[in-house]
């Protein structure tokens, strides 16, 4: 694990490719059944269970197997973010926050995730980076909304 502080190269030489980062996050050898939305859901719903109880390894194992069967499935990766974190594996928790924002990139929540990593892997300056986006695109999307119906 890099030492905390160290500056990581986020986009340094361009935008990411989304390809390898989305494929970063998953193991390759989870890759049976690909495509497989209701699998990836079954996955997910069994992984959010094995994370309430306090087992994020085994939790990270079957959300990155939800990833493999559908490789957009948004909830697996904000779960595997938590249960790598969970686990201790920050740098690993820093890779798949960074899918994630890749994969939705107009997410609040997305960018707050990479936040919490990046600052739990003492990489504050690049955390405030990515909570100042969260918080941007937050505004963003609540001036796009809208308004309530005001009822007299």
């Amino acid at each position: 694990m890099p030492e905390p502080g160290r500056q990581l190269p986020l986009f340094a030489h361009g935008p990411p490719n989304q390809d390898l980062i989305l494929r970063s996050a998953v193991n390759p050898t989870d890759t049976a059944n690909a495509a497989d939305p209701t699998r990836a859901d079954a996955l997910s719903r069994r992984a959010q269970e094995l994370l309430a109880a306090a087992k994020p390894a085994e939790a990270a194992r079957l959300f990155r197997a939800a990833i493999a069967a559908n490789e957009k499935h948004a909830a697996a990766y904000y779960g595997l973010v938590r249960a790598l974190r969970d686990a201790g594996r920050i740098e690993a928790s820093i890779g798949a926050a960074l899918a994630l924002a890749v994969l939705t990139p107009d997410d609040p929540l997305a960018h707050g995730e990479l936040s919490i990593s990046l600052r739990a892997g003492g990489h504050i300056r690049e955390a405030e980076a990515a909570a100042a986006r969260a918080r941007a695109l937050a505004w963003t999307n609540r001036l796009q909304s809208p308004p309530p119906d005001r009822q007299p």
